[in-house]
């Protein structure tokens, strides 16, 4: 599975995706991401954005349009030739934003050696991976331990651990600071941004717009049509409420000042903070 000539990981042309019922996930997308970039999809619930993710991760195929992952089509033909499926599976790997969708192993260890072992690694490399990525994310004490048994924010590292015991070049993350405390969510976005700086790629889905700022180097929006509206850097959308406004990605409401009750947008903590400072500069 060699990338293609203009070095995209992934390109997408035209793709739609219907679920059944012909209900609309996605509609005419077109879009590539290349090595090294390090990719937020946003977008109201419901546009697409989790679908996308399963698209590039070969869960589901498109039902019109055409994906490539390294220059080869995703689609149900390529899957059946093991040899490709091999390949790409070391090379890509989707972390679900629900953590109890990917654990099902009776302990850690099981769970982070368990992908490994399917690609025909030597048993020597499989442990040597698995104990790296356990101490990489601090969660060797949990080895012995069951997945069930684990809180939110330990099995979102559990499963991310899953998938970079396999080492992809491509790491896709869905929600993955949803359910986080503070300060989790900041030692995983440090830790994903590090990762990105040694040349991998990743795609990230969320709501959240200040991981967006603290993260991404592109930002892809979906609208409720299932298509992209945007594509570009995150300071050409971050800083424009009216667009995220006409995006779904803030909502405007009620709030009281003293006496006076009145709307203004609900934006993420870094613009609330200069909402208030305007305020306060209008008098």
């Amino acid at each position: 599975m060699n990338t293609s000539d203009t070095g995209c990981i992934f390109e997408a042309k035209n793709l739609s995706y219907d679920y059944p019922g012909k209900i609309a996930a996605l509609r005419q997308i077109n879009f590539s991401i290349m090595p090294g970039e390090l990719v937020a999809l946003i977008g109201a619930n419901g546009s697409g954005k989790s679908t996308l993710l399963k698209l590039l991760d070969g869960l589901i195929f498109p039902t019109d349009g055409e994906l490539l992952a390294f220059g080869q089509p995703l689609s149900e033909q390529t899957f059946k030739e093991a040899t490709f499926v091999s390949e790409f599976r070391r090379r890509v790997g989707l972390v679900f934003q629900d953590p109890d969708v990917q654990l099902f192993s009776p302990t850690v260890w099981d769970e982070v050696t368990f992908g490994p072992l399917q690609l025909e690694i030597s048993k020597d490399e499989v442990i040597s991976r698995s104990r790296e990525v356990l101490e990489l994310l601090n969660i060797a004490h949990l080895r012995e331990r069951p997945p069930y048994l684990l809180s939110g924010g330990e099995k979102k590292k559990v499963s991310l651990a899953c998938v970079l015991s396999l080492r992809p070049q491509v790491l896709l993350l869905d929600e993955p600071t949803t359910g986080l405390d503070p300060w989790s969510q900041g030692n995983l976005i440090d830790f994903l941004i590090q990762w990105a700086d040694k040349g991998k790629s990743i795609v990230f889905s969320t709501q959240d717009l200040d991981t967006v700022e603290e993260m991404a180097k592109r930002v892809v929006v979906l609208g409720t049509e299932h298509n992209i509206v945007a594509d570009g850097k995150p300071e050409e959308f971050l800083s424009d409420p009216d667009f995220l406004l006409r995006t779904n990605l803030v909502h405007e409401h009620s709030h009281r000042h003293k006496e006076l009750v009145h709307r203004h947008p609900h934006l993420h903590e870094h613009q609330h903070q200069r909402y208030g400072a305007d305020e306060n500069m209008v008098g």
